[in-house]
Order: structure tokens, then sequence, then C-alpha cells
């Protein structure tokens, strides 16, 4: 006997009311199907392009003829005022990545915010807890930034 049937023989069950056979993890198995068509679809619809691209390029379907302006430097359409390697504050980077950072507890915060009641309800305090240190561990990075001058433009 194969995996696949002593699986299928385990899963069903006898249920207590009407004598049916009802089969266990076929919602499970659905569940991760739905998954492996996303993930095929996520690595087939890349490779098929590239892969397109490439046979019409070997065609000759496709045109390759670089010129001088397909091959210079552009920045949103517009052509660079300095060299092709150029200092770039890292000020701007830091503050949009704290932003970021800060930004995301939003998204963690909001869910909890909105189902609060049912989960005070089934939980308790510990719903309550939980936040506060999540909150607490964000307050220490805040001021671990601000006390590093982080925050500071100048």
């Amino acid at each position: 006997m194969n995996y696949s049937a002593l699986l299928l023989a385990y899963s069903y069950k006898k249920t207590r009311g009407n004598g049916r056979k009802m089969l266990e993890l076929d919602d499970y198995f659905r569940q991760y199907g739905v998954i492996a068509v996303f993930a095929a679809l996520a690595v087939a619809v890349p490779t098929v392009m590239l892969l397109l691209s490439w046979l019409l390029s070997v065609l000759g379907l496709r045109p390759k003829n670089p010129s001088p302006v397909k091959n210079s430097i552009y920045e949103c359409g517009f052509e660079t005022i300095s060299e092709k390697w150029s200092n770039f504050n890292f000020r701007y980077y830091s503050i949009a990545l704290l932003f970021v950072i800060f930004d995301v507890e939003v998204i963690f915060l909001f869910p909890w915010a909105a189902s609060f009641g049912t989960m005070s309800a089934e939980f308790g305090l510990y719903v309550l807890a939980e936040m506060a240190i999540f909150i607490g561990i964000l307050v220490l990075g805040w001021a671990y930034a601000w006390k590093k001058g982080s925050l500071e433009w100048s």
C-alpha cells in the first residue's frame, strides 16, 4: 500500500449521526492546493514571459537596435546632472527607514484594536499586556533613535 492510499484510509472516519463516511483532510489539502496553484502561477508567469521574449529575439521578431539615446543614463526621464556615482545623503534613507518601522506599528495595532472586545472577552488581560509589551519595545526603539540623534535633521 502506498503512502497516499494509507493517508486516504486513515482520513476516513465514521460520523456519529447518520453513519456516512466523511473525508477529514479534504478541506485541509484543498487549502494547500490553492497555495500551490498561486505558487505555480507566480513561477510560471515570469518564466513564460522571459522564455517568450528570448524566443522572439531568436526568431528576429523583437528588434534589438541599441542607440546612444537608449544606452544613455537617465533618471525619471531626465538627463542626469551629476556623474554616474554621486554621493547620497544618508539622512534621507535613515528617516525613511524609521518612518517605515514605526508605520508598520499601525498595521499591527489596527486589527488588534478592531478585535480587542472579542479577544479580551476570550483571553482576558493577556491581550492588553501583550500589546503593552509590543508598544513598550517600540517606545524603547524610538527613545534609542532619539538619543542617537537619528531624528534630528541638522
